[in-house]
């Protein structure tokens, strides 16, 4: 009933605050009408995905130290952003990624280029929100059923559709506020209460998690999460590398820089994200280590061998064995607020993908497309990404979705990253560097991904049955982020010294605009 409710009243209020008139800033920015604090939560909210709130808590919970790393890495990676590249995305780009790279290199093999790697980055993550989805609410429900676990896929694909289509990125900012807001208020009452469980001492909740997870200390040291690889601490700096430069560059991330008014307003509402996403990192923490120490790391494994359900068990232990109403309804905020996750998580990166195909692709092949015929182009194109994302999400919801969230964060950190610093800060970088970042850092993800332990070759891979695992890492990065890099740097070199002044010049023509934020001008 609660799940319902809210589903009525965000779709209500999308269309209430979706635009009323065929204006573009209105659907791609909402004419950056939003206060620093809103866009900051609303950024925050976009930042924070259903798979950081399962996923790193399950990390946590059953990994110790390992866990809190990753989630430390996650924090890093938005203030990353923040003191690097936040300002002159915003003023560089005007909608998309692809407006932000063809301010000095316009062209619309840079544009599409572009779009490919935000759907490349951008569906593996879809695709784990939706083939949670199911087993979240059959977990929250206590039904079970494939037919019931797909239907909630259905439904709730064509609810996120709704919001990004009707919406725009006002309608899907409002509920990333929402989201992010009960999220934390709902974690921060949670952490507290774990917290007085332990009398207010961390390090008696810290060794009270120790004794039950069933490794002792190395439960509070590094390696745990990486002990079976043939190199744990290098797997483990590799893991954190990708997070910290792939995190923060994800398109559904990028794209809320445009949305700030100013360079002023976009300073201050990266500095209240992450504000909000160092909480979260708290609040995860303390949960997290709290499920364990309540109710042991073998019970969080036999429920989820991911440890995706850790947050929602520990929010439930924390209660003990009488239940009163209060406590009951502060364990509905809970999962309300991880329902309220999932669909404003998918939702924004629907619309990114959206917008980039609508502005990047198809308006760029019609010279002086009206507002409206490119408004009805983002609206169709939230159809053609949400609907295929639905149906792989039906096929994939019973495998490890880990691979998935791995590979994203791999694209992010091994061709966006690299093609975002280069072009905003390398004179000499030129259009066929820029190609050979995107398309050669998205390929060396594609290729040695399915290398990897977590697609095959461990009983917790994609592919438990199967054993073609060639690559000794559980990501990717410490190959494919040097080779993004270098694929810039030889596309540049190989383009020739003529090509590269000439690319060079162009920059200085923009340089005021993306550095010193002097003008923006229409792409």
């Amino acid at each position: 009933m609660a799940f319902t409710a809210v589903a009525t009243v965000t779709l209500l209020l999308c269309v209430m605050t979706g635009p009323d008139r065929d204006d573009l800033d209105e659907f791609y920015t909402g004419y950056g009408s939003l206060s620093p604090l809103r866009n900051g939560l609303a950024i925050a909210g976009d930042y924070i995905s259903a798979a950081s709130v399962l996923g790193t808590g399950g990390v946590i919970a059953l990994c110790g130290y390992d866990g809190v790393v990753l989630a430390l890495s996650t924090a890093l990676s938005l203030m990353l952003l923040m003191f690097l590249l936040a300002e002159p995305l915003r003023n560089a780009g005007r909608f998309t990624m692809g407006d932000a790279l063809a301010r000095r290199m316009p062209g619309r093999g840079v544009r599409i280029a572009a779009c490919a790697v935000t759907l490349a980055a951008l569906l593996p993550l879809m695709l784990v929100q939706l083939a949670g989805t199911g087993q979240l609410l059959a977990f929250i429900l206590g039904f079970s059923g494939d037919s019931l676990q797909t239907g909630c896929i259905i439904g709730l694909g064509a609810l996120m559709i709704s919001y990004a289509a009707i919406g725009g990125m006002k309608g899907t900012a409002l509920i990333q506020i929402m989201k992010i807001v009960t999220l934390l208020g709902s974690g921060t009452v949670i952490a507290l209460l774990v917290l007085n469980r332990f009398d207010w001492d961390p390090s008696a909740l810290f060794a009270a998690a120790a004794d039950k997870s069933g490794v002792g200390s190395a439960f509070l040291h590094s390696g745990l999460e990486f002990a079976h690889g043939p190199s744990p601490r290098l797997d483990m700096i590799t893991t954190q590398l990708t997070v910290v430069l792939g995190g923060g560059c994800l398109p559904h991330i990028t794209m809320r820089m445009y949305t700030a008014s100013s360079a002023r307003q976009v300073r201050r509402s990266m500095s209240w994200a992450v504000s909000c996403v160092a909480l979260f990192v708290l609040i995860m923490i303390i949960v997290g280590f709290g499920a364990t120490a309540l109710i042991g790391r073998v019970a969080i494994a036999q429920a989820d061998p991911q440890g995706n359900t850790a947050y929602l068990l520990g929010s439930r232990a924390v209660f003990g064995a009488e239940v009163s109403g209060a406590e009951t309804l502060l364990f509905t905020t809970v999962t309300t607020a991880i329902f309220l996750t999932v669909l404003a998580s998918v939702a924004g990166m629907i619309l990114a993908c959206a917008n980039s195909l609508a502005h990047d692709v198809f308006a760029t092949r019609v010279q002086e497309m009206s507002p409206r015929r490119e408004m009805l182009l983002a609206r169709l194109s939230a159809l053609a990404v949400g609907i295929p994302t639905i149906l792989l999400a039906t096929q994939v919801q019973h495998r490890s979705l880990q691979p998935l969230v791995t590979l994203a964060f791999c694209i992010g950190a091994s061709a966006i990253a690299p093609a975002l610093v280069y072009s905003l800060f390398w004179r000499r970088y030129t259009r066929t560097g820029l190609l050979c970042t995107l398309i050669g850092g998205t390929l060396a993800v594609l290729v040695l991904m399915p290398g990897t332990s977590l697609v095959s070759g461990s009983p917790v891979a994609a592919f438990p049955e199967a054993d073609f695992n060639w690559f000794p890492f559980t990501t990717t990065g410490l190959v494919s982020v040097p080779l993004g890099f270098a694929f810039g740097w030889a596309g540049t070199v190989l383009s020739g010294r003529r090509k590269a002044e000439e690319q060079r010049s162009d920059y200085e023509a923009v340089e005021a605009w993306i550095l010193a934020g002097a003008a923006r001008r229409e792409s």
